[in-house]
């Protein structure tokens, strides 16, 4: 059967990154081209031997169908291309280049070959093949915490049914191998966060932070019932009954935020790469607004239940959601501004990402990821048939 790609370039929307790009390329000493890497690993540009720079985000979908093929689909210029060897998915994660793939016997590790390098004030871009890493054992339904690079820091797996968690070298990951820096016993509710070379851990009621080879660092913080955590521009942020626990760096002491008006704890944050401040459902209520850098939370509310929310963090502060209906609500300046029609007949198996300039939805039944404009009273812009079933998705190149 034919399958028909519905593919409305998006080239114009970056054409203002691009210059920029050039411009930042220029600043930098390195001198880089589009066709070398802007140096060697450890350069400080996230350059991987191997890799060939980009002069602009390459952004693409990584789908994987309930059999474990896998593909991935160009968002620039509609190319796709399969990756063999690919597991039967449970669930994915990612940290915008590796896409971790929970499946029966461990986490598979795919690295898609895109990636951004974020140099503060601007970003480097990388291209090289994509490839099936490797399995790390392990039983249960596993959690994925990444950091914010990854070509260095580190990556922390949690499997709840052999009740242990991993802590992975990212720059191992980039050459393509897997190594591991400890292991911690997860017997308890654990939250496993990596922080630098090292994490920070959460179980029996408080909060340590270890060194690369899991030796602690600091000890003793509260933090009753650890509920999920998320790498912001900010720092590092775990739930804990008390609140949201913000952790700048190793080196600094964590900082509670605390929850205002005793509201429950938290289990999901979710929000844009790179950004300091990130969203998590109020159960009956709408959402949470949890500002990392500022340390302050916001109640949003909303005029439907909730199954997923992204803090954008944009100039209007875009908050993207998906309601128990299928609908994706677009909200700004926290209040509702838009709303769509049913895009999925199955809110609860779907995934919601955003990028800086656009959201993706996908509906698994009908075969396609929604690419929706959310700045531009949620319009779908494009219908885009991936060369996989998208019953899991990340966008990666981000």
């Amino acid at each position: 059967m034919t399958r028909r790609l519905v593919q409305l370039p998006r080239r114009a929307v970056l054409a203002s990154t691009v210059l920029m790009l050039a411009m930042m390329i220029t600043a930098c000493s390195a001198g880089t081209t589009s066709a070398e890497p802007s140096g060697t690993p450890g350069s400080g540009h996230g350059a991987i031997v191997g890799a060939v720079e980009a002069a602009e985000p390459p952004l693409q979908l990584l789908t994987v169908d309930a059999d474990g093929a896998a593909g991935v689909l160009d968002l620039l210029d509609g190319t796709t291309a399969r990756i063999d060897g690919v597991a039967r998915p449970e669930a994915l994660a990612t940290d915008g280049r590796y896409v971790f793939i929970s499946t029966v016997g461990g986490v598979q590790i795919v690295d898609s070959g895109v990636w951004s390098w974020d140099h503060g004030d601007h970003f480097h871009y990388y291209r090289a093949p994509a490839r099936v890493i490797g399995l790390i054992p392990g039983a249960g339904p596993a959690t994925v915490t990444t950091g914010p690079l990854s070509t260095a820091g580190s990556t922390a797996i949690v499997f709840s049914g052999g009740a242990e968690a991993v802590v992975l070298d990212n720059a191992a990951l980039a050459r393509g191998e897997i190594v591991e820096r400890f292991r911690v016993d997860a017997a308890a509710p654990v939250v496993v966060a990596p922080l630098g070379d090292g994490a920070a851990i959460a179980r029996g009621g408080r909060l340590d932070i270890v060194g690369a080879a899991g030796e602690t660092v600091t000890t003793g913080t509260g933090c009753r019932t650890p509920s999920g955590s998320i790498s912001t521009r900010a720092g590092v942020v775990i739930g804990c009954a008390e609140g949201a626990m913000v952790i700048a760096s190793a080196d600094a002491p964590p900082e509670l935020v605390p929850f205002p008006g005793g509201a429950p704890a938290l289990t999901d944050f979710d929000g844009r790469k790179g950004r300091p401040t990130v969203a998590a459902i109020a159960p009956d209520v709408g959402f949470w607004l949890l500002d990392a850098r500022a340390r302050s939370w916001e109640l949003v509310p909303s005029p439907t239940a909730l199954v997923r929310v992204v803090a954008v963090d944009d100039t209007d502060d875009h908050v993207v959601a998906l309601d128990a209906d299928g609908r994706v609500r677009v909200f700004r300046d926290s209040a509702e501004a838009a709303v769509t029609e049913p895009l999925t007949a199955d809110p609860a198996g779907s995934s919601l990402v955003v990028d800086g300039q656009r959201a993706y939805l996908n509906d698994a039944a009908t075969g396609v990821v929604h690419e929706i404009d959310y700045a531009d009273n949620a319009r779908i812009a494009r219908a885009l048939e991936t060369p996989t079933a998208p019953t899991f998705f990340a966008e990666v190149g981000r």
